[in-house]
């Protein structure tokens, strides 16, 4: 199997579509996320036989404009975590949040420029390219922006003859503003020192206000070029393209001063001359506000209305470089981010901030729950003991057979999901899907359930919360919420220490998800039985009334009882509505 494509933040690649199941996933949840990411970019790609599963793959010139990543809603269990191992296949992406982020809209790709340009240069720029903002970077690091704006305050309102070796302009950059030729000196020289001044007076005055350093500009006159050159001026400007004599050139070799010409007149060069000086000099540099590509949309909204900058930067999150620029009338056409979910069709088990996502395809097992669409949506829901087996069956459906390895997922899924055919969820379709899943993948279902089974109970070296929340699903039933938890063992030996410290940490699970009742199946394969610990108000008589059981203070044992979804929560539910609870 290919391993996982990094973030393509270009605008114009493909559509990625996320395929996620549930919070706390189980095997079932993240095995189908990844064989369905695996179908659908077959599909996508129309490719033949033996395609692989998982993420899209690097190879995928023929495929069309959209992309399916699968992408877990939580960490995952040792039981899942072996079966990825055991396949040697990448666990997906974690996502917590699916809100809509900065990376989600269409980030205008402003590219960064050196420091070191000129104002001329910029501004250029900036009217080729409909820009009002410029980014300044350096190894794709932002130093600073420039606008508009702040070009025309630096052309508007300079009033001091120094300050082009205050901002310590090269001779390049003027040779380029004055579209001029450089006849004596180098290109690399920077002025430091010295004032710009215009040589209208006499030689003889000249030399009462030229100071070492200083440039002058100048018309075709021997003596005022003569002059500057003995008063030690840093560079003199010739106009009008005129010709420079060859004993001034010589002089000024000697003098360490540089001459310029240029085809504008004096007071168009006068004019221009500001505009060689860097953009560093101007450039904003402090107080920057800029975002980065996993920043919510939600959590930056206020912070650009409340600042009346035009363009903001983005930076890349994981390491910031600069991406790009967006303005506040670009989330105006921010996408939300699009989702397949898996094994599930609940809001309360779906991952943070469904709500703000586009939902366009849902493959469930369960019962109908509490997700609402804003558009039509393709559903898929069968009475089957696994979603791994209705992908196996879309799989045959578009004629495709799974490779080994995506075999080998659905099989660990279906065998987790009908505790290996003990559940009672578990159907004829899933026992003939995990057989010929396994004859694909290459190996005997008993051998590999036992392996992974005995994965999944090693359950001593997790925390409470860990064991509470490994399979943890809450349920809303009318207008009460309740939670309920799972786990499994081959044999239950480690039942007895765990349910001590699973009945501590209920009350705490109760009040950090709201619920009013909650309810952990400590499930023994084998034995097909399980203990229930339970907490909240009437979660005793609620069990007494829904399984006929005699229930203790905190726990109640049920035989026959594996399956939350098919035994378990129905149960409960007609219960609870026969209470009116």
């Amino acid at each position: 199997m290919t391993g996982r494509k990094e973030l393509d933040m270009n605008i114009g690649q493909r559509k990625k579509i996320t395929i996620i199941g549930h919070k706390n996933p189980d095997t079932d949840s993240i095995c189908s996320a990844i064989a369905y990411a695996g179908l659908k970019n077959a599909i996508a790609a129309n490719a033949g036989n033996d395609i692989t599963g998982g993420d899209s793959t690097d190879n995928d010139d023929s495929v069309s404009g959209e992309c399916y990543e699968a992408k877990r809603a939580g960490h995952l269990n040792e039981e899942t975590q072996f079966v990825l191992d055991y396949f040697k296949v990448k666990k997906p992406e974690y996502i917590k949040d699916v809100r809509t982020q900065v990376q989600d809209v269409e980030i205008r790709r402003v590219p960064g420029v050196d420091r070191n340009i000129s104002l001329k240069q910029a501004w250029n720029m900036m009217r080729k390219d409909n820009l009002y903002t410029l980014p300044i970077t350096s190894e794709d690091k932002l130093e600073g922006l420039i606008t508009i704006g702040d070009i025309a305050e630096s052309y508007m309102d300079v009033y001091d003859s120094n300050i082009l070796a205050a901002a310590k302009t090269s001779c390049s950059n003027i040779v380029d503003t004055l579209d001029g030729d450089l006849l004596v000196g180098s290109m690399n020289t920077v002025f430091d020192k010295g004032k710009v001044l215009i040589a209208a007076a006499s030689p003889d005055l000249m030399e009462n206000y030229i100071e070492p350093g200083d440039i002058v500009i100048l018309g075709n006159r021997y003596e005022s070029q003569l002059s500057a050159i003995e008063m030690d001026a840093g560079c003199i400007v010739v106009c009008e393209g005129a010709e420079v004599a060859l004993t001034i050139s010589k002089l000024a070799g000697e003098h360490d001063c540089m001459i310029i010409t240029t085809p504008h007149d004096t007071y168009t060069a006068a004019r221009l001359i500001n505009q060689s000086m860097p953009i560093s000099y101007f450039m904003r540099t402090t107080g920057l506000v800029t975002f980065n590509t996993r920043d919510f949309i939600a959590d930056i909204q206020d912070v650009m209305a409340k600042l009346r900058y035009r363009d903001f930067a983005v930076l890349d999150s994981n390491t910031g470089n600069y991406v790009g620029l967006i303005s506040r009338r670009t989330l105006m056409k921010a996408n939300k981010k699009k989702l397949i979910l898996v094994d599930h069709n609940e809001k309360s088990q779906a991952v943070y901030g469904i709500e703000d996502a586009e939902i366009l395809e849902i493959i469930d097992h369960h019962r109908l729950g509490t997700i609402e669409t804003m558009n039509p949506v393709f559903f898929r829901n069968q009475p089957l003991g696994c979603t791994a087996t209705i992908i196996y069956q879309m799989y045959n459906e578009h004629g495709l057979k799974p490779d080994a390895t995506t075999a080998g997922l659905l099989c660990a899924a279906i065998i987790s999901d009908t505790l290996m055919y003990r559940s009672p969820t578990c159907t004829e379709p899933d026992r003939k899907a995990a057989s010929e899943l396994a004859a694909i993948a290459g190996i005997d279902i008993e051998t590999f359930a036992h392996a992974m089974f005995k994965a999944g109970s090693n359950l001593m070296s997790k925390t409470t919360k860990e064991i509470c929340y490994q399979d943890f699903k809450k349920f809303k039933i009318d207008d009460v919420m309740i939670g309920i938890g799972q786990i499994n063992s081959v044999n239950g030996s480690e039942f007895d220490e765990l349910k001590g410290r699973v009945i501590s940490e209920l009350p705490e699970v109760m009040k950090d998800n709201n619920l009013q009742m909650v309810f952990f199946m400590l499930t023994n394969i084998m034995k097909e039985s399980s203990e229930i610990v339970f907490a909240g108000r009437n979660a005793g008589e609620l069990l007494k009334d829904a399984f006929n059981a005699e229930p203790g203070e905190t726990s109640v044992m049920l035989d026959g009882i594996v399956s939350r979804k098919k035994q378990f929560l129905p149960t409960i539910i007609e219960a609870m509505e026969a209470q009116n609870v």
